[in-house]
């Protein structure tokens, strides 16, 4: 329960029902004559329920802090004052004030013009670390508090307000002015206040367990106008991307869940509170290896295993495993809110992800030793030196359709021996918007010359069974007028009925264009690799008039995935596969679908001793046989992956904390479509699976539900398995040699909307 001030409540009632005498009643008396009408009461607050106060709130998001730039004094040579209220949810989710509030944290930054040639051209300065105090003031009751240190420390005076409880105001009551203000700032700059709030406990008296803090507010002192700060390139809702929304809060008030650092401080513009220039140490030193001013420290991060060779002290431990999703070079996957990433150019931005270039000594510079960073801008401020050509930003989507695959036609044909029938496709193909040419040899584009079509069957309810594949370069028959023709030969009771038709092959583009690819002096190829665009097309072998059967991957009703959900935070589906030619889940069905029958990915965790030895251990218990989309997504975002490939950029250590993945573990949401059920009205797979072959040999499978389950959890044991048995589940180790398996009954209490739904034991609250 939360608590109200419980004399106005029965004050309250009090006045509602009167107060009954004991004894028995009398007899009613006739009705009196109506009395005069009294005078009409004074009109209650606005917003608020009269006289009711609440002293704790159940989330952070409960618990409201508003500021006004008016009741602010942070510049200037005026005494420091600061005014603000506080709202918490009260009954039927009213907002009342909060009272009782004991201590705070007040941050304050300003940001101005740089008047030298170093560094960005806006920088940021906390009032406090400029006074020498630390990068924040206390306001508490007393006006003395311990800091982090245990020392103590000055702070100011916080005071409710007796008549207006949930209004406080901070004042300093010590020699000369508070340290969060600045003296000879100009009150024109942008000022950012935040404010945190301690001691918040809920009903129960535990600790809320996120950060409380303020929406950070920016305005100009001179007139108290809301301002925009010029510097903030990158937005909220650009990080959240990858890392999840912390759940409660307004879409007008976003924040960032799942950042480790400080367990997390939720807005981008909270950070520079701290990493600002007075943080900034540069990348020299080798025990800290990275500069703590935000613009750098971020690149830093975000570079990681790219430049982990690279890194020393703490980014080296740190950083160096953490694997960006994305491509590095495509500055716009985080700087989304103006082009300042290009139009501003400056060493500490530069080398804190180019980590390799020395400018004072022109090393992996051309030898280039620029005077200042004013001189940057004469070779980067444009042309193909600038960040955004250089870096290619943007490439991928220019050259999306360089190389298409239109696919008009399949056909199967009998052979002279009867148990083999000939399988032709037909293509029109252009490359670079024009009719691809006569002849055309396509392996000197291609990265990799082992990708071509991908055919296979489909059954009546669009099961994908993959093992048609040609290559466009030995099966080719003619490439003339535009058409390639493509042919080879197969098991003639293969080429019957729906067949689904798509391709991946991967090319090299620069300049706008697909090219031919070249190599540098390591053999690695030079240009971006990218993707073909190959819609899939669907031909029935058997009649050509037949009712048109589209795979499940292709459904927008069977599939709770959409690319755009993955391309959200990997910004391509064809950086995510390497040398595939991959951008749709339809290209990505012939390998991964409910009849692969394999694996080949062991689980296992990482093990590090006592001198930082890591060695990756096989859990032998937990075995997979199966390769559908869904199951290799899964295991390989929730860390049940292995590392005899490379190391894995996300993983489980021997305790089974999760490591790499950017989002807020459980929020399902991060992948799949907001609002989508993952269960269909019979408690199967809204994918419409309701079974999983696991042999390539034989006839073997088990159920989907409960697959699906097991290949995200960690703890997907002996124990797991026997859980899902008790639930009418066909399960890995004890396959059925049928596919016509009853579904299980995981809906009953795991469907969403259930009590124990995955809508609510998967909710993406971060803690």
């Amino acid at each position: 329960m939360r608590k109200y001030n419980k004399t106005l409540l029965a004050a309250a009632f009090i006045a509602a029902f009167g107060l009954a005498g004991c004894g028995s009643d009398g007899s009613d008396g006739a009705d009196g004559a109506d009395g005069v009408n009294g005078v009409d009461g004074a009109d209650g607050a606005d917003g608020t329920n009269a006289g009711l106060t609440v002293t704790t709130v159940e989330n952070a998001y409960d618990y409201n802090l508003t500021l006004d730039p008016a009741d602010i004094v942070v510049v200037g040579s005026d005494p420091f004052s600061v005014k603000f209220t506080v709202t918490g949810v009260g009954t039927g989710s009213a907002e009342v004030p909060f009272s009782g509030l004991e201590r705070v944290a007040l941050y304050v930054t300003s940001q101005s013009a740089n008047t030298t040639d170093t560094g960005a051209p806006m920088l940021w300065t906390n009032h406090a670390l400029a006074n020498d105090f630390g990068s924040s003031m206390y306001c508490n009751l007393t006006g003395s508090t311990t800091a982090r240190d245990g020392s103590e420390v000055e702070a100011c005076t916080l005071v409710e307000d007796a008549a207006n409880p949930g209004t406080y105001t901070g004042t300093w009551t010590h020699d000369g002015n508070a340290p969060v203000v600045l003296t000879d700032g100009d009150a024109n700059d942008l000022v950012r206040v935040m404010i945190r709030t301690y001691d918040v406990v809920d009903a129960d008296g535990n600790d809320i367990s996120d950060k409380i803090l303020s929406t950070p507010l920016d305005f100009i002192p001179a007139t108290g106008e809301l301002a925009v700060s010029e510097k903030d390139s990158v937005s909220n809702a650009a990080c959240i991307k990858c890392h999840s929304s912390l759940d409660g809060y307004a879409d007008t008030d976003m924040r960032i869940a799942n950042i480790d650092a400080h367990h997390n401080y939720q807005k981008v513009e909270n950070c520079v509170a701290c990493h600002n220039p007075a943080y900034a140490g540069g990348q020299d030193d080798e025990d800290v290896g990275f500069n703590a001013n935000f613009n750098a420290m971020i690149h830093t991060i975000h570079a990681g295993h790219h430049i982990a060779d690279s890194l020393t002290g703490e980014a080296a431990e740190l950083f160096g495993e953490i694997g960006f999703p994305s491509e590095l070079n495509e500055c716009t996957a985080c700087h989304d809110n103006g082009t300042q990433w290009n139009d501003n150019v400056y060493e500490e931005a530069c080398v804190s992800c180019h980590v390799d270039v020395d400018l004072a000594t022109g090393e992996n510079h051309n030898g280039i030793v620029p005077s200042s960073d004013a001189v940057c801008s004469g070779c980067h401020g444009a042309g193909s030196l600038s960040p955004v050509e250089a870096h290619e930003v943007g490439l991928r989507d220019r050259v999306a359709e360089g190389l298409v695959f239109d696919f008009t036609s399949a056909v199967a044909t009998a052979t002279t021996d009867p148990l083999v029938s000939t399988l032709t496709v037909t293509a029109n193909v252009t490359l670079n918007g024009e009719p691809i040419a006569d002849d055309t040899d396509l392996s000197p584009y291609m990265t990799s010359t082992s990708r071509g079509y991908l055919i296979g069957n489909l059954s009546e309810d669009g099961a994908v069974t993959s093992g048609l594949g040609m290559s466009v370069l030995t099966d080719a028959v003619s490439m003339t007028g535009g058409v390639l023709t493509v042919a080879s030969d197969f098991d003639a009771s293969l080429l019957v009925g729906p067949i689904y038709v798509t391709a991946e092959v991967q090319v090299c583009a620069e300049d706008d264009m697909i090219v031919m690819c070249t190599t540098d002096d390591d053999g690695d190829i030079e240009q971006l690799a990218v993707a073909n665009s190959a819609p899939v097309k669907y031909f029935n072998l058997t009649d050509a008039d037949a009712t048109e059967v589209i795979s499940r991957f292709d459904d927008p009703a069977r599939i709770t995935v959409t690319e755009a959900k993955c391309n959200s935070c990997h910004g391509s589906l064809t950086y995510v596969k390497g040398t595939h030619g991959v951008t749709e889940f339809t290209q990505c069905m012939d390998c991964h679908n409910e009849n692969v029958g394999r694996s080949g990915h062991p689980v296992q965790y990482k093990s590090v001793d006592a001198d930082g030895n890591a060695t990756w251990v096989t859990v032998d218990d937990v075995t997979f046989s199966q390769r559908d989309l869904f199951a290799v997504s899964h295991r390989f975002h929730s860390g049940l992956w292995d590392a005899t490939r490379g190391e894995p950029a996300i993983y489980r250590d021997e305790s089974g904390e999760l490591f790499g993945y950017p989002a807020v573990e459980t929020n399902c949401t991060e992948c799949h479509n907001d609002g989508e059920s993952l269960f269909a009205d019979d408690g199967g797979l809204t994918s419409g699976k309701r079974a999983i072959k696991v042999s390539t040999t034989e006839e073997l499978y088990i159920s989907p539900v409960a697959e699906a389950c097991r290949s995200c959890h960690a703890h997907s044991d002996a124990a797991a398995l026997a859980h899902f048995k008790s639930n009418g589940a066909t399960v890995e180790g004890t396959p059925d040699t049928t596919a016509d398996l009853p579904v299980e009954s995981c809906a009953t209490c795991h469907a969403e909307g259930k009590t124990y739904g995955i809508d609510t034991v998967h909710s993406s609250v971060a803690h």
